[in-house]
């Protein structure tokens, strides 16, 4: 299922090149304009107790926010702290790959630099990681948006990922992992992320950032899970005006009421056949509930965790994922068609790249 860890696909390798594992993985330099700068913010929604563990009577959530920056110049975010990386590697086993890999990733955001931007200029785009996954596997693709000059809130939706670390320095783990076999789980999951989203749209629209932010330009994509539940959020919350799916099973569909705002489902076209059941027959179902505009993209080569940071991470690291594109084509398309998605829906800039398939991505195929 399209819905599991991201990094449950290093399971399927046998094992990580010595050389390659004594390598500094990085992430490839966003493809924007700007700089750009990040910051760390742990919000505390006192409306409701955890849903995870009751016995918090709150909610507790730390969101990256990327945005454009006037400077390139300072310190660079760290990918994980070496106990998130631990704890997010420790269950794959792989030969050879350091339990602490994860927090040597030279990422490009400077910490806490300067904001570049007018008042109310910055669309907004929300990112929502896969199941068990921390934001920062998203990271690539939050930078790129930034640096074409978009606000990006990256969200570690807590005790659902195997590490999140506040700035007390507690860390939390995966309680909800706990429960994920129990009937209803997947509604409560939505329930829990479209909550969290409209939570963080509040807390940031409220805050110093939404001085910056334009409350009326704002959308929400995700990997696997993270982008499944896109869907929910934005029947949830107006606010979301466009949304993305990036290779996520839907467990809990689009009711027969539809959703009539832009949506786009991007994923691996070498796990699926047109008609025939497959792995995606849950997005077909969701089609014929999108009333709006709408585009169905899938991209020959990849394997789920190709959109994703892990793809490029692996591949640095020696690590065989199964994928037979090279990874940082797979982060070029990715990149390049999300953020045209949010370009025509957020900013009304034509995009010719969504209207019809393009000779220079032919691993691109239209399904819709």
């Amino acid at each position: 299922m399209r819905t599991l860890a991201v990094a449950t696909a290093l399971i399927l390798t046998l094992s990580a090149s010595p050389a390659s594992a004594a390598t500094t993985p990085y992430l490839p330099r966003p493809t924007g304009h700007s700089p750009v700068g990040v910051t760390s913010l742990s919000l505390k929604d006192t409306s409701r107790p955890d849903p995870w563990v009751p016995a918090v009577p709150y909610r507790e959530l730390i969101v990256s926010v990327f945005y454009p920056a006037t400077s390139a110049d300072g310190p660079k975010k760290q990918y994980m702290t070496p106990l998130e990386s631990k704890l997010n590697l420790e269950r794959q086993n792989v030969p050879d790959l350091p339990l602490d890999v994860f927090s040597t990733v030279r990422t490009n955001a400077v910490v806490d630099a300067k904001p570049a931007g007018r008042w109310h200029s910055l669309p907004l785009v929300v990112l929502s990681p896969g199941w068990t996954q921390p934001r920062a596997t998203l990271t690539a693709l939050a930078e790129d948006l930034a640096s074409r000059g978009y606000a990006v809130a990256a969200i570690d939706h807590t005790y659902e990922n195997r590490a999140t670390t506040f700035p007390d320095g507690h860390v939390t783990g995966c309680a909800a992992c706990d429960v994920d076999d129990q009937p209803g789980f997947w509604e409560k999951f939505a329930q829990v992320r479209t909550k969290d989203t409209s939570f963080v749209l509040d807390s940031l629209l409220s805050s110093k950032w939404g001085a910056l932010i334009d409350p009326h330009r704002i959308g929400m994509t995700g990997h696997s899970a993270g982008g499944a539940i896109t869907t929910q959020a934005m029947l949830a919350d107006p606010r979301i005006r466009a949304g993305a799916d990036l290779d996520g099973s839907i467990h809990v569909p689009i009711p027969a009421s539809g959703l009539s705002r832009p949506f786009m489902f991007v994923g691996s076209m070498d796990n699926y056949t047109p008609g025939a059941p497959g792995p995606y027959d849950d997005w077909e179902t969701d089609w014929t509930h999108l009333t709006g505009w709408k585009r169905w993209l899938m991209v020959s080569g990849t394997v789920h965790a190709s959109f994703t940071d892990l793809g490029v991470l692996a591949d640095q690291l020696g690590v065989d994922l199964g994928d037979s594109i090279d990874p940082y084509r797979a982060l070029t398309i990715t990149r390049t068609y999300v953020s045209a998605f949010f370009d025509l829906h957020l900013r009304c800039r034509p995009q010719p790249l969504l209207s019809a398939p393009s000779p220079a991505y032919p691993e691109v195929t239209f399904i819709g």
